[in-house]
């Protein structure tokens, strides 16, 4: 980002140290070498005031007083020379002509053309002059002590020079070393700083995008971590809020929905099942008035008005359990537990059950699944559509009468395949057969009792898993199938 706020950091604390280095230097160049000349004339005035002290207590010659002013007088790199009024000289050095004629010079008044004066009092004078001799800077102080004694101090400047430009060298040297460390500890603690503003603005993105999943993990104790917390209660907040808003408003839309729909599904449940019960009770009317008529007095004949009037009867009350069934399904209104139970086995007791039917009609039932195959889904709707699948098999099959039911295994989902030999079901008709009370061969329907519920129960079992179901025509049969997850 052009204008993050690491950036800026990095550049106003790298910005400001810099200008601290390079103002500290500029100051240290203007104003290190006057400090140090200042200095100088202190340890002057310092080393002048022992002289004139020793001079007076006439203790100037003593070995141990003037071996502390020759001590003195190097540590602060100071040449002196004294020469009293019987011209007795005094000087810590080894060429006192030099220092000899330097002071003749000035009291004289035959200094240097580029003396100059620093200080004057009535006592002595500081000068800061030019040695040709030399070819040296100097700073000097001459003048007469109390007892009429004259003397002259003398240090080189360009020592003074050399130590301003070491000092100044060794302080380019720290600030270049300070700056590079600076930029690496700036760096750093910026970034854990901004880092965690970072993640709070992908965290408020994401929040205006709807998504709560994201929470803010830096932690910390200050106020970006205290901020993090409320941003992760307000999203946890609002995700409860909006998830309340969406259920209430998909409960509306539910209601809005189920209210049409049940007003649809009322008349065309009305129709149909007007429609459905109109043959049997049509039947179960005409045998019973034969009956109470007494059409016939045999007895076999009167137990065959019986059996027809109970057969109607058990189809009717069987098509109303499908209704009810599938209107529960339809509607929502019954729950769906979802555990995890072996097909494998599911299958097997459903054939076992129907077993006697298989050899009534003399049909082939193959089964060849050995191993537990375990998925998801409600165990006794399950169990619903099985029995749809095999019951619609064994009443369709033809020819070699063979019911093969298989379990294969596809990108974890297990597809269960119910096959009954037999004729196709033709195209026109497949789209129709989940369709409630839509029956291909109407006759061969009210032939074994079916009312063209059972597929309808399947479809809408199947939808309130999400899992996918379907048929599919071969040239020798038809083969039902739906698929269930494995985990």
């Amino acid at each position: 980002m052009k204008h993050s706020i690491k950036r800026q950091m990095i550049t106003v604390f790298l910005g400001l140290l810099i200008f601290l280095v390079l103002a500290l230097l500029v100051i240290n160049v203007k104003f290190l070498e006057p400090y140090y000349i200042r200095n100088k004339e202190t340890q002057f005035i310092n080393m002048y005031e022992k002289l004139n002290e020793a001079r007076e207590n006439g203790t100037l010659d003593d070995e141990e007083v003037s071996s502390n002013l020759v001590h003195l007088a190097e540590k602060n790199n100071i040449s002196f020379l004294v020469e009293d009024e019987r011209g007795a000289v005094y000087t810590n050095v080894h060429d006192k002509n030099l220092l000899k004629n330097q002071l003749v010079g000035y009291f004289l008044n035959q200094a240097q053309k580029e003396s100059k004066i620093l200080e004057s009092t009535e006592g002595y004078q500081i000068n800061q002059s030019w040695d040709p001799w030399n070819q040296n800077y100097y700073i000097e102080m001459w003048g007469t002590f109390d007892d009429g004694s004259q003397f002259l101090l003398r240090s080189p400047l360009e020592s003074i020079r050399e130590s301003a430009a070491i000092s100044n060298r060794f302080l380019i040297y720290i600030a270049s070393f300070l700056i590079i460390i600076s930029i690496v500890f700036i760096w750093y603690f910026s970034k854990r700083l901004t880092n965690p503003i970072l993640e709070l603005a992908v965290l408020s993105d994401k929040m205006a995008n709807l998504d709560f999943d994201a929470k803010y993990t830096s932690g910390g104790s200050n106020e970006i971590g205290e901020l993090g917390a409320n941003f992760n209660r307000m999203s946890e907040k609002l995700e409860s809020t909006i998830s309340e808003l969406k259920k209430a408003n998909n409960e509306l839309q539910k209601d809005i929905e189920r209210k049409d729909k049940l007003e649809q599904m009322r008349n065309e449940f009305l129709g149909n099942v007007s429609h459905e019960l109109k043959t049997p009770i049509a039947l179960i009317q005409g045998y019973a008035e034969g009956l109470k008529e007494g059409v016939s007095d045999d007895p076999e004949s009167r137990e065959f008005y019986c059996d027809v009037i109970m057969d109607e009867a058990a189809k009717m009350n069987q098509m109303v359990k499908n209704l009810l069934t599938l209107n529960q399904l339809e509607f929502g209104d019954e729950e769906i537990e979802f555990t995890r139970f072996n097909l494998t086995e599911l299958i097997r007791g459903v054939l076992q059950s129907m077993e006697i039917l298989a050899q009534q009609e003399d049909i082939t039932v193959i089964f060849r699944q050995s191993e537990p195959v375990c998925v998801w889904g409600d165990e006794f709707k399950i169990e619903q559509v099985l029995r749809n699948y095999i019951s619609n098999a064994f009443h369709h099959v033809k020819g070699e009468k063979v019911v093969e039911v298989k379990i294969t295994l596809e990108q974890q989902k297990a597809k269960v395949t119910v096959f009954n030999t037999g004729n196709p079901i033709p195209e026109k008709d497949i789209t129709h057969i989940w369709d409630k009370f839509y029956k291909v061969d109407k006759a061969h329907t009210r032939e074994y009792g079916g009312n063209g519920i059972g597929l309808s129960i399947v479809k809408a079992i199947m939808e309130s898993f999400h899992q996918k179901y379907g048929v599919k025509n071969y040239d020798n049969g038809v083969e039902f199938w739906f698929e269930l997850d494995v985990q």
